[in-house]
């Protein structure tokens, strides 16, 4: 290598803003580290306690086969201090998600009851300093029993089932939407629900009109201030059986729930075709942001930006970005351009200036067949969280800046430990990861990337673009100190001081990390 590229790489590393000395961005204290009873567990939900402490909720697994054996709740004071923690000893395994509400932990259920051939929803609740559980049934829908009724997938859906369900929260977890689409004989119903959090129902729509010639699979929802209007996003499956090569299978659309019924409003345009929408609702604005594609395939183009009237859903604006030559030459470099797809968003964010903010992952799963000890053959799933993708997009819509960070996971377990986290601070938007490896990987003279890494512990690294989309990185903690890896994907994202709240667990061993910005 010449000193000219030593030099150009030096320089690149500077405006990265990783020179010695400088003072860190954020600052990081660990709880003390407790043993763990259960080696094999995934972390389901994590929730302010309402106190300044934490609720956590663990599904475990015991046994020579490992099977599900219960619910396992920590409780953390705001000092990082376990200071209770209980097993639930519940063998369902439709686990639906957790909230804490007036000083309540509920934990949301799909159960089968064979006696009544019916789907219930079941919410079982408990004071958050004893946890004397009770149970309410929330809702019951006739049906057969089937496989993967709550089954997600970003990609493909099975509707042929006979029933199939989506439950989604709004962001503060203040209120919650259930669809139940369902089938017996002829009968062909699809129904949605609005709750608030203190389980009183507020909507009940019948949709079935719409599932006549669609099916939907829902993926995100907002709600007014008063939840008197909520709105779905999601994605509009055509049921008819053939498709032309340049078909599309399905649409994007939003649903409008309201006192006065349903409003529905599809986004595609001629040769303009939604992808990942996500629905932003601020004071008296409704936008819709996302990805689009100029062709009938799944190959991203840019980004999509649509302001809607949040009572008729007529369009006020609607802009559609391609991506920048900036973003091009972070993700492939010099090379010729590459098909983009597989983005799936993450958040997003609207700032005091009304910009907004968005982040979304390269994410998609892959699968082979493999021979164990017995010579068995199994299908093996690998969830590959890759590229980081944000934006800035101004108050009218139009793309400020786009930068896309190249990272490289993959893993066949406990994806909690992979994928990223972000937070919003101003202008800034920070990024959490957790690799093995020391530094990212050199590129070339303007590219680099975060690799996943072989060691056993973890560094963890925050990624700042600011208001300009100019990209610096810090080591924040290395993995010297941090020798439990921490479930970077799950955090638990506090505004009032501007901290993240992360889970760390190897084993038997188990601790709470907090890092403020």
């Amino acid at each position: 290598m010449n000193f000219k590229n030593n030099l150009l790489i030096a320089l690149f590393i500077l405006n990265l803003g990783i020179t010695a000395g400088q003072e860190s961005t954020a600052k990081y204290s660990f709880g003390e580290k407790y043993d763990d009873r259960y080696k094999y567990s995934n972390l389901l939900a994590i929730s302010d306690d309402g106190f300044r402490g934490s609720i956590l909720v663990r599904a475990y697994y015991t046994g020579v086969i490992l099977s599900p054996k219960g619910y396992f709740i920590e409780h953390y004071n705001e000092n990082l201090e376990l200071i209770a923690d209980y097993n639930y000893k519940l063998k369902s395994t439709n686990f639906i998600d957790a909230f804490v509400k007036n000083g309540q932990l509920h934990l949301l259920f799909l159960e089968y009851n064979i006696t009544k051939q019916a789907y219930d929803y079941i919410v079982h609740r408990a004071p958050v300093v004893n946890f004397n559980f009770t149970s309410q049934t929330l809702l019951s829908i006739p049906s057969v029993e089937v496989a993967n009724a709550l089954n997600k997938n970003y990609y493909n859906r099975d509707f042929g089932s006979g029933f199939s369900t989506a439950v989604l929260f709004n962001e503060d977890k203040s209120a919650f939407t259930i669809s139940a689409h369902f089938k017996k004989g002829k009968d062909n119903k699809h129904f949605i629900f609005l709750y608030d959090t203190s389980l009183n129902k507020l909507m009940e729509h019948d949709f079935s009109a719409e599932v006549e010639e669609k099916n939907y699979a829902f993926e995100k929802m907002v709600t007014s201030k008063s939840y008197d209007k909520a709105y779905i996003v999601g994605k509009a499956y055509f049921k008819q059986q053939r498709f032309g090569a340049t078909e599309r299978r399905f649409q994007y659309e939003l649903i409008q729930l309201s006192g006065a019924g349903l409003r529905t409003q599809v986004f595609d345009d001629s040769g303009k075709y939604s992808e990942a929408l996500i629905p932003v609702l601020t004071e008296d604005r409704l936008i819709c942001v996302g990805f689009y594609s100029d062709r009938r395939d799944n190959r991203f183009n840019g980004l999509g930006y649509f302001d809607l009237n949040p009572n008729t859903l007529a369009f006020k604006t609607k802009k559609y970005n391609p991506f920048s030559q900036q973003f091009m030459a972070d993700k492939f470099g010099k090379e010729d351009e590459r098909d983009i797809n597989n983005l799936v968003f993450k958040n997003v964010t609207v700032t005091e200036d009304k910009s907004v903010l968005f982040n979304a992952e390269e994410y998609f799963v892959t699968s082979s067949i493999q021979q164990d000890a017995s010579g068995s053959r199994l299908r093996i799933e690998r969830y590959h969280y890759n590229d980081m993708i944000s934006a800035k997009l101004d108050i009218n819509g139009d793309m400020v800046w786009a930068r896309n960070v190249n990272k490289s996971e993959v893993t066949q377990g406990d994806g909690a430990y992979a994928s990223y986290s972000s937070y919003t601070k101003g202008n800034n938007t920070y990024f959490f990861i957790s690799t093995a490896s020391d530094n990212p990987q050199q590129l070339s003279n303007e590219r680099i990337v975060f690799k996943q890494g072989l060691g056993r512990n973890r560094n963890v690294f925050l990624i700042r673009l600011d208001e300009k989309g100019d990209l610096s990185y810090e080591k924040i903690i290395d993995d010297s100190e941090a020798r439990l890896p921490l479930m970077v994907s799950m955090p638990l994202a506090n505004s009032k001081d501007n901290s993240m709240l992360f889970y760390a667990k190897r084993g038997s061993k188990k601790q709470l990390v907090r890092v403020n910005l």
